[in-house]
């Protein structure tokens, strides 16, 4: 079995002071693609898109690359999960062009959110039911770390991310799983900082013991530090 490790950023932006480092034909997507393998989209997650945008973004990109997606927040935010079907047969139908080149589904709670066995049941009957891929859930209330929740979540092949940072309730090892899912958001400061070569030596060394497919999305995109940081665990990875 091919192990797919695949590391992205939020969102595909080039900064001047990189872009030397990537194709300079193409859109940014494009461009983006000829470096990385996978990104992450946050934009579906405030917004809807057009097929035909999602089918641009298809045909923008080789036919090795994986776009992991945001659930929009219409359903995890504003309906906390509840009465959910039908917005997510919609999202389900605008991310269709995307065919093979879609990775993971990506479910963001609010941290308000507490885990209701009954209420998440359903909703990931629901999303199952639309969603046959692989689907992670990145929780931020600390009842989502009780062994219920995960039992609800084993049930449906849900898998959780290993987030950075995360409260201690809800972190799991992110190794030898079927799938592993790494969200980096920066730390100390969410979306600004940057990890520092230790940090990434560490998660390089998750992602060469992972015994399945695994990804690695660095979410500080606010100072451009996420960019730089997927560059340099690419080139730790590439000196295995």
């Amino acid at each position: 079995m091919t192990i797919r490790r695949i590391i992205g950023t939020a969102g595909w932006s080039i900064s001047g002071e990189l872009s030397g480092r990537f194709s300079g034909v193409g859109s940014a997507l494009a461009r983006y693609a000829s470096v990385f393998d996978g990104v992450e989209v946050n934009s579906s997650f405030y917004r809807h898109h057009r097929q035909s945008t999602w089918a641009n973004w298809h045909d923008a990109v080789p036919a090795h690359f994986r776009f992991a997606v945001k659930l929009p927040r219409t359903i995890t935010h504003v309906r906390q999960l509840t009465d959910a079907a039908e917005e997510i047969a919609t999202f389900a139908d605008e991310i269709a062009p995307l065919g093979d080149k879609l990775g993971p589904v990506l479910v963001q709670l609010p941290p308000s959110l507490a885990f209701e066995r009954a209420r998440a049941a359903v909703f990931f009957t629901e999303l199952r039911q639309r969603i046959a891929g692989q689907v992670v859930i990145e929780p931020r209330h600390i009842s989502w770390g009780l062994p219920d929740a995960d039992a609800v979540l084993a049930q449906s092949d849900i898998g959780r991310v290993y987030a950075d940072p995360q409260k201690l309730e809800l972190r799991r090892e992110p190794r030898n799983r079927s799938f592993t899912y790494l969200r980096l958001h920066g730390a100390p400061r969410v979306y600004f900082s940057a990890y520092s070569p230790r940090d990434l030596g560490e998660y390089a060394e998750i992602m060469r013991a992972a015994q399945a497919d695994i990804w690695c999305i660095f979410d500080s995109t606010a100072s451009g530090a996420a960019l730089r940081n997927g560059l340099d665990l690419r080139a730790m990875l590439a000196r295995t």
